[in-house]
């Protein structure tokens, strides 16, 4: 080997190894001061919970504040777009669910492109929503409910918590799986919606387990199915909706990430917390009353489930033609 081409390998070797160094100098350092996540819904629901959950254990794992900051708006858009201009050094964080794959299909003028513009740090629970009637409707199950829907094309109402929101894109992916005419009857939040449900003005609505788990317990609603692929902790004598359509899936999810170009040593730290979060005995019961199921994984395994989603959610909407106000 010449002489130049030997010192040009040791150089080469050297210059990996101080990068290597620096890299791991810089996530030893992490964080140097509070750090901001951005919840871009209002307080109160899955996401919210979630970010105050895993923020409180990062706050006391890494020893700085994990301030919650809620940016709602425009179906979580003005939110993450905030998060995503910001600078790439890992102080601010962005929580993200499910919209983010669905918004790709339902805005045409988005100033950003989430795919491209973030970082995947880790997926943190998976939430299934859950399909439930008034109990005076005269049905027990999905299967009687179809058959129900189908005798009485377009009039059964279903609520959600509003156009183009998680709720509705599953709902409308119910029928499609089903082929059912029910009318979309979208409110401002899921809240508003369990009410009318309650009252008998809508007869079924998909929401979070989370907002009308204590209902449906109560028996003043009655469940037919949870969306997940699997049974949830917090009722488990409710089937999945696969338990009859066969491949069924349309759950939420929930992770944490940040704008592109954020150091991958500092990713790379705040996954492993997250994923040591999720193993946590507290932490994973805290998540089953809320009916949701910890779900640890990599960048990359977070990475795929979100291009995933995002191209499945987008076959929907274009099918059942949904559009935003």
């Amino acid at each position: 080997m010449k002489p130049h081409r030997r010192e040009f390998l040791r150089w080469a070797a050297g210059a990996v190894a101080l990068a290597v160094s620096e890299r791991s100098a810089w996530a030893q350092a992490y964080p140097a001061r509070a750090v901001r996540v951005v919840v871009p819904v209002a307080p109160g629901g899955a996401n919210d919970v979630t970010a105050r959950l895993i923020g409180q254990w990062l706050t006391e794992r890494l020893g700085q504040q994990f301030v919650i900051e809620n940016r709602p708006g425009a179906g979580t858009n003005v939110g993450t777009e905030a998060a995503l201009r910001a600078t790439a050094d890992g102080y601010t964080l962005l929580i993200s669910g499910s919209n983010a794959a669905i918004n790709p299909a339902l805005f045409t003028n988005l100033n950003f492109n989430f795919i491209r513009d973030t970082a995947p740090i880790g997926s943190i629970v998976r939430v299934p929503q859950v399909m439930q009637i008034n109990p005076s409707l005269p049905v027990k199950t999905v299967p009687e409910f179809v058959a129900y829907a189908k005798a009485n094309p377009g009039k059964i109402a279903m609520g959600s918590g509003g156009n183009g929101s998680p709720a509705h894109v599953i709902g409308e992916y119910f029928k499609l799986q089903t082929g059912t005419d029910l009318t979309h009857v979208p409110y401002r939040g899921a809240a508003p919606a369990v009410t009318d449900l309650l009252g008998g003005q809508i007869q079924v609505a998909f929401t979070e387990m989370a907002t009308s788990l204590g209902h449906i317990k109560a028996g003043r609603l009655r469940a037919l199915a949870v969306t997940t692929a699997a049974r949830t902790e917090a009722l488990p004598d409710v089937p999945t909706m696969s338990e009859f359509i066969p491949g069924f899936e349309a759950s939420q999810w929930i992770g944490l990430v940040a704008p592109k170009g954020t150091p991958s040593a500092i990713i790379e730290k705040l996954n492993g917390e997250i994923n040591a979060a999720l193993k946590d005995p507290k932490v994973k019961a805290r998540f089953a009353d809320l009916g949701g199921m910890v779900l640890p994984g990599s960048p990359a395994d977070f990475g795929k489930l979100i291009r995933d989603e995002t191209e499945k959610w987008g076959k929907v909407i274009q099918a059942a033609r949904i559009k935003v106000d």
